[in-house]
């Protein structure tokens, strides 16, 4: 069994009701449900959430919402690992299904397409890994990155690239934030994501936005419309 868990607890501090404020004609929460929808790879697809509009919104657009998420795990210090593991023995306790595959979607990932979905998932079982998620490269070699001291002036964190050329400097990647596909057992066991039992799958950085605040969400709306307007989703 292929199970699709999207976590969108209620409590978002920094952009109140997030997961399901609209974003460019839907919920934002809508655009992750049709994405998993449209992948075809999963049996089903939940929403984890303490919140009943949230539970209720979800239903609406195709997911399904058959536990309230505890309260233990619902706080601003829970990791995404702990979420979906409870979701994957809730299944288990449950009903009579067994979650094999289990992908992690965010809610607040607007931008995940079906194929990369799909592509994941091929990676997951081709290679025989623990995870497959979402990165991306950074724009600017982070060798060269600076910090800003007390003071207010500056210092490299790596001083003994003030020299190098850029294109002489190894590429770097980050967390894209929008899935990330795993094994049950990597799940229910706690092992870490970014580890040596991971396989990147990579996407173009103009699909990928982090949205923490309002600024951001009003930028990835433009890129999604842009997007949307200029390639086929």
């Amino acid at each position: 069994m292929k199970l699709a868990v999207i976590p969108a607890r209620g409590g978002s501090k920094r952009i109140p009701r997030k997961n399901i404020r609209e974003f460019c004609g839907r919920p934002m929460i809508a655009w992750a449900i049709e994405a998993a929808r449209k992948s075809g790879c999963f049996d089903r697809i939940i929403v984890s959430t303490d919140d009943a509009e949230i539970a209720e919104i979800s239903c609406h657009w195709g997911a399904e919402a058959p536990f309230v998420r505890p309260r233990a795990l619902s706080d601003d210090h829970t990791g995404t690992i702990p979420v979906v593991a409870h979701a994957i023995d809730w299944y288990l306790e449950h009903t009579a299904e067994k979650p094999e595959e289990v992908c992690c979607v965010y809610a607040t990932a607007p931008f995940v397409r079906p194929a990369d979905l799909r592509q994941g998932l091929e990676a997951l079982l081709r290679h025989g890994c623990d995870y497959a998620f979402s990165a991306t490269s950074f724009p600017f070699p982070i060798q060269r990155a600076v910090r800003i001291r007390k003071d207010g002036r500056v210092e490299m964190f790596n001083p003994e690239h003030f020299n190098t050329r850029s294109q002489d400097l190894e590429e770097a990647y980050h967390d894209a934030g929008q899935f990330y596909w795993g094994r049950a057992e990597a799940w229910i066991e706690g092992r870490p994501i970014f580890n040596s039992d991971a396989i990147p799958v990579l996407l173009p950085r103009h699909r990928v936005q982090d949205i923490d605040t309002v600024e951001d969400w009003r930028r990835a709306e433009l890129m999604f419309t842009t997007l949307r307007q200029l390639e086929e989703w």
